[in-house]
């Protein structure tokens, strides 16, 4: 009876992964806390069957499960229209009330039936065995064990707690339940006293916003969490997580996060290999609508490192939603995962990101300085200009002061407070971070990502010449005209390097330098091109374009 109990309210399972011959236990006593009989080979090469009983419970309970999610999404809507139309007075609730508490006893037969079906199945009632197992004493064999199993990843047991460093345990300069650090945005209207008169004037605009990022502009800010979506993807998604682990042996793992989120992660150990840069880890942050399992972690895989991939909070397994806040939480467990529980010292860890997975990542370049190098692909300086473009002009305050409050994405600013290499990726026919249309490069939020980086670390040699022939250079369209501006102003590599050595010798490596101060201003645009040229290359793509593995390139430094 506690078998089929467990088999009605467990997990749904997707798959059973391809046993590998080398990682095959001895076979053990079956049910017990410690160990679990390992399922013979070819039961290994398939999705998991279901029964018939299950099968059809569980497409009812799926349906019914996208119903609820169209109902909420539409709810707004739904209650003014029954209240225009009288619906929502005492006599037509109580029937309503019984409809629907019929209907959720009729839900409650079908996961009932479903869990006999389970039942009757060995393989699933095998499965739930590992999954207790495994729960009770979370030891190597019963992980290694559930490891070969893809289902619900909400009854997947946690691996690592943000807690777990002992040095977070003894400090107390370390993230709290609330949340890790971030830099807060200056007020609209500074100098304003913030009297309680002031505050009273400002509540119904900061009650507008609030109610608009959690709404409407979160969903559009991050559709990959999105349940229908998602839903529609499950399918491509399960395929690329039975790629990562079959083909790539990767192993999955569920990271608490300090806010109490469930962060899903995939990681790919290379350093068995005898490819160097498998010595290297690369953490890849996806886009607003990437996971791991169809994302941008295929690019550093086929270049030979070791990858560590993750979903955003509320994407996929991940739990919570997809708010500044949350995503860095979530980005700090990662890191902290991939120091104390992979073995990665923070001189072997690359960061590296696409589109708006930019802020996770200069926000982890800023607070772990150590780390190798930052590379950016298709991101942006500040996502106020990208929201202002897709939003009515007359919504131009309540946009603004909404992203400030609420989705601040700073990448520009908190890749300023980064010391090591970066290397920044443009889509030269990118759709998405162009504030009019792809064809006007020079709209791209890149360039401006690129500027402010080099106007904070290089401010002398960013003066006036050097801006001006930095944003000519930026301006090409192809790459005979970056050659043609960068031979027009005679640009000497030998001289540009010996000059910033020479300086970074006398003055040491922190930034800003102060190089260019008593320079011509030939030699400052010297310099400024050289310095574009070296942190920013071109990629003559679209936004969504995968990047090929020979253009994942280590940043440039002295």
């Amino acid at each position: 009876m506690a078998k089929l109990l467990s088999c009605v309210l467990g997990p749904r399972l997707y798959k059973i992964y391809r046993e590998r011959d080398s990682e095959r236990a001895p076979a053990s006593v079956p049910e017990t806390p410690t160990a679990v009989t390992a399922p013979h080979s070819s039961s290994w090469d398939t999705y998991y069957q279901p029964r018939a009983l299950e099968k059809h419970a569980d497409s009812i309970l799926a349906l019914a499960s996208v119903f609820w999610s169209i109902s909420y999404y539409s709810s707004p809507f739904a209650f003014f229209y029954l209240y225009r139309k009288g619906y929502l007075s005492l006599s037509k609730v109580v029937p309503f009330s019984h409809y629907a508490g019929t209907l959720l006893l009729l839900l409650a037969g079908v996961a009932c039936l479903r869990g006999i079906g389970r039942w009757t199945n060995p393989q699933y009632r095998q499965f739930i065995t590992i999954l207790e197992a495994t729960h009770r004493n979370q030891s190597s064999e019963n992980k290694r064990q559930l490891a070969n199993y893809n289902f619900d990843f909400r009854s997947w047991p946690v691996d690592f707690h943000w807690e777990e460093p002992s040095s977070r345990k003894e400090s107390r300069g370390g993230p709290s339940r609330r949340g890790v650090a971030l830099l807060r945005p200056e007020p609209l209207h500074r100098g304003t006293a913030d009297t309680l008169l002031n505050r009273v004037k400002k509540l119904p605009c900061q009650i507008t916003s609030y109610l608009v990022a959690h709404t409407l502009g979160r969903r559009m800010l991050y559709p990959g969490s999105v349940y229908l979506l998602q839903k529609a993807l499950m399918p491509v998604l399960l395929q690329g997580q039975a790629r990562l682990v079959e083909e790539c042996n990767g192993r999955r793992a569920k990271l608490l996060a300090c806010d109490g989120n469930e962060i899903d992660t995939m990681f790919v150990d290379r350093r068995g290999t005898a490819e160097p840069q498998g010595q290297k880890l690369v953490i890849c942050c996806e886009g607003n609508a990437g996971f791991y399992e169809v994302g941008c972690v295929s690019t550093p895989l086929e270049a030979g490192y070791s990858v560590l991939g993750w979903n955003h909070p509320g994407f996929a397994g991940s739990t919570g939603v997809p708010f500044p806040q949350n995503e860095a939480n979530a980005m700090d467990v990662v890191v902290q995962f991939a120091i104390h529980r992979l073995g990665f010292q923070p001189q072997d860890i690359i960061i590296y990101a696409w589109s708006i997975g930019g802020f996770t990542a200069t926000w982890a370049a800023m607070s772990y300085p150590d780390v190798s190098a930052v590379i950016l692909d298709a991101s942006f300086d500040d996502l106020v200009p990208l929201a202002l473009k897709v939003m009515p002009d007359s919504w131009r305050g309540l946009v603004t002061r909404t992203v400030r409050q609420h989705l601040n994405l700073n990448n520009a600013e908190q890749l300023c407070r980064y010391q090591g290499p970066v290397l920044l990726i443009r889509r030269t026919k990118d759709e998405i971070i162009t504030t009019t249309v792809p064809e006007d490069i020079m709209s791209n939020r890149g360039n401006d990502l690129l500027l402010k980086l080099l106007q904070h670390r290089y401010p002398r040699v960013m003066a006036e010449e050097g801006l001006q022939v930095v944003r000519q250079w930026l301006e090409a369209s192809s790459q005979l005209e970056e050659a043609s501006i960068y031979s027009r102003w005679e640009v000497e590599e030998d001289w540009c390097l010996s000059v910033l050595r020479s300086y970074q010798a006398e003055h040491g490596p922190d930034f800003p330098w102060s190089v260019g101060e008593d320079m011509n201003a030939d030699g400052r645009r010297q310099l400024a091109l050289f310095l574009a040229r070296k942190h920013l290359h071109n990629f003559e793509a679209t936004h969504c374009t995968p990047l090929p593995a020979q253009n994942f390139q280590m940043p440039w430094h002295l």
